[in-house]
């Protein structure tokens, strides 16, 4: 009994990870619009519990879906961009950004222009990610559409199915079968509001300390007090001074939430989601937040012209609900100078976050700074408990300016990452960083003075010595990253450790890619490894090694969580560093391969054009299976071992060991 339970279990892990995946089938139709247009209309049906991934989702995460319509020249013109229905939101926590998604169907639409009245098809090819629990397939298509005689259709909904057929790379039943495997490993279910809300209420959050940073500016907390006692002074009894001061307080939260939906409505979500990927726009970003840092440092002083504040100082003077409102705008205008960077930067980030992030960014900030007025006015007796004004005030505004330096190169990192010219690495964005928050900290131990700053004091306050501490302390915290160190808590703001001038950090002479054997590099952890299979398998026959295939892809959040919880193990990292050949195949790039080398596929019967295609056609041929991670152990000839079956997903890490023990002593035998 106990033989049959074992095969049965060989049998399932076998199939388990042998099996082609398609959890997305593609279909075309055409709708006649006018004489000249028509839209072409493509739709998705996605297995339950995947995820088709959106034209939109940001880079870093999972691929977006992009859509090519072939043979346009002189044929027919494309009118704005392809239309796609409303996606979810997830914040991946692997990738640490907002991917975009749909579920279950998806649908597209492009109208064209028909130039050639002799034309009869239009051809489209669609190549996309799906993924499911972290594993990820490329779901690709060729769909053709056929055109109608324009002056034949007479029905303004006269759809033609051109269904894509023979665009499948596999059989409706693996297709099928695949169902049965994936649709109990997650519950359709899934947690993508509370992702969502949980982002929002963490920029709420923020902006709501950002809004109390502002309150301790010098051009606005020496105004609480102030305000206050106008309130209490001029209404007529207790009861109306603290009405007004709450209505004051409401219209100030007015103000900042209306700059929010302004920039929303101007510029749209989808607009404001691509602006995190977007090499101009971070470009921009780290400029504006360098003047606003060099302001907050006392460089010079961002302020609106004094006619504005003027003229709204004036509307304050007629009284009643509308001059309280004018009070609040006449604050947001003089408080400029001080509450501007902070205002920017918050907007630059939930800007790039997209959606209603702007809106609920000023509702926290503005929520901040409106409670003390309100407050204030309810118990008048607190004034006297408030500290006083003084150069405090300044110090924490040079704070600021110190911490917007330092996230300024965040947005020069993200334009870098995607442009990948190594211009700014792992290792000068962390001495940037170091230098950054040591001059910080020398400025708190009263060092140094700057341009606001009263005089230089002989002593400094319990306070400030407990910030210059924390600050220290970080800074000594970041050097090892310079030699390698993860640094976790600084995980997704410094480049990934891989985009580094050597896998272990400029101090560590070992690591040096000069050291590598030809054509390898610094995988994972150290891990010597190759990303061409030829490459890598003349190398693995040179040292008598046995060849790990690592099937992968930049976008595979299981492939990470592997690197990270499982090669990582002390148990497993020496025997992927010393008794294997690493070769690393990413089925998702999209760097073209010379004509000379694109090829028809003999199994799936597609064009392989690029290199995450001629990888994911080997792993097809050979494995039957399209999702990654796979695992496979190999001989240095190219053959698969008898008895050694591939190995996908799995975190425990007695079972990975035993399989790679494994694999290794069948290449020995």
């Amino acid at each position: 009994m106990k033989k049959i339970v074992s095969l049965l279990a060989i049998l399932v892990t076998f199939f388990g990870t042998a099996q082609i995946v398609e959890p997305v089938k593609w279909s075309s139709s055409v709708v006649k619009v006018s004489d000249t247009e028509l839209d072409l209309i493509i739709t998705a049906n996605i297995e339950n519990n995947w995820h088709l991934y959106s034209q939109f989702t940001p880079e870093g995460g999972a691929l977006p879906l992009v859509f090519t319509f072939k043979n346009q020249k002189g044929n027919y013109q494309l009118i704005g961009k392809t239309k796609e229905g409303k996606y979810k939101k997830s914040f991946n926590e692997i990738f640490e950004i907002e991917e975009y998604y749909f579920q279950n169907t998806a649908k597209f639409t492009q109208r064209i222009k028909i130039l050639n009245s002799k034309l009869k098809t239009v051809d489209v090819s669609v190549d996309g990610q799906a993924c499911i629990d972290g594993k990820c397939v490329q779901t690709e298509a060729n769909l053709k559409f056929n055109l109608p005689e324009l002056k034949v259709l007479e029905t303004t909904e006269t759809v033609i199915d051109s269904a894509a057929k023979n665009t499948d790379s596999v059989a409706t039943n693996d297709a099928d079968s695949t169902k049965q495997t994936v649709t109990s490993v997650k519950d359709s279910n899934n947690p993508t509001p509370k992702k969502e809300e949980k982002s929002l209420w963490t920029i709420f959050f923020l902006a709501f300390l950002g809004g109390f940073a502002a309150l301790l500016m010098p051009c606005i907390f020496p105004m609480i007090p102030m305000t206050v006692s106008f309130f209490t002074k001029q209404s007529k009894t207790k009861a109306a001074g603290i009405k007004n001061a709450i209505l004051y307080g409401l219209a100030i939260i007015a103000i900042y939430v209306l700059l929010g939906s302004l920039i929303t409505g101007i510029f749209g979500a989808e607009a404001l989601n691509e602006l995190s990927t977007s090499v101009t726009f971070n470009l921009i970003f780290f400029a504006l937040l360098v003047v606003f840092a060099l302001s907050f440092l006392g460089a010079f002083e961002i302020v609106l012209p004094s006619s504005w504040a003027t003229k709204i100082d004036s509307k304050a003077d007629k009284g009643g609900i509308v001059g309280i409102f004018f009070m609040a705008l006449a604050l947001a205008v003089v408080s400029f100078s001080c509450t501007g960077p902070i205002v920017g930067t918050l907007l630059v980030e939930s800007a790039s976050k997209g959606g209603l992030a702007p809106i609920i960014g000023m509702l926290g900030f503005s929520i901040a700074i409106a409670l003390p007025f309100m407050l204030f006015a309810m118990f008048p007796g607190w004034l006297n408990s408030m500290p006083k004004s003084g150069g405090w005030l300044n110090t924490v505004k040079v704070s600021l300016g110190f911490l917007e330096l330092a996230f300024a190169f965040k947005f020069l990192s993200n334009a870098d990452l995607v442009l990948q010219k190594h211009w700014l690495e792992r290792e000068l964005f962390i001495a940037i960083w170091i230098a950054v928050f040591a001059a910080w900290a020398l400025y708190l131990f009263g060092k140094y003075m700057l341009p606001h700053d009263y005089e230089k004091a002989d002593k400094i306050g319990v306070g400030r010595l407990v910030m210059a501490i924390i600050v220290t302390t970080f800074t000594f915290y970041m050097i090892p990253g310079l030699w390698g160190a993860p640094l976790k808590i600084l995980s997704g703001l410094t480049p990934p450790m891989t985009y580094a001038e050597s896998a272990s950090g400029f101090g560590n002479g070992n690591s040096s890619t000069a050291e590598l054997p030809e054509h390898a590099h610094n995988g994972p952890h150290g891990i010597v490894a190759f990303e061409d299979y030829e490459l890598g398998l003349a190398y693995a026959k040179k040292v008598g090694k046995p060849v790990f295939l690592d099937f992968t892809g930049d976008a595979c959040a299981n492939c990470r969580k592997m690197e990270d919880n499982v090669w990582s193990d002390k148990s497993i990292l020496p025997i992927l560093k010393e008794k294997v050949v690493l070769i690393s195949l990413y089925c998702d790039r999209k760097i073209e391969l010379p004509k000379s080398q694109q090829y028809l596929s003999k199994t799936t019967g597609k064009q392989v054009i690029t290199i995450g295609n001629k990888w994911t056609d080997l792993q097809i041929s050979r494995y039957k299976s399209n999702s990654q991670p796979l695992y496979v152990i190999i001989d240095n000839e190219g053959n698969d071992l008898e008895g050694v079956t591939p190995m996908a997903f799995n975190t425990n890490i007695e079972e990975y060991k035993k399989w790679l023990e494994d694999g290794i002593a069948k290449f020995k035998k």
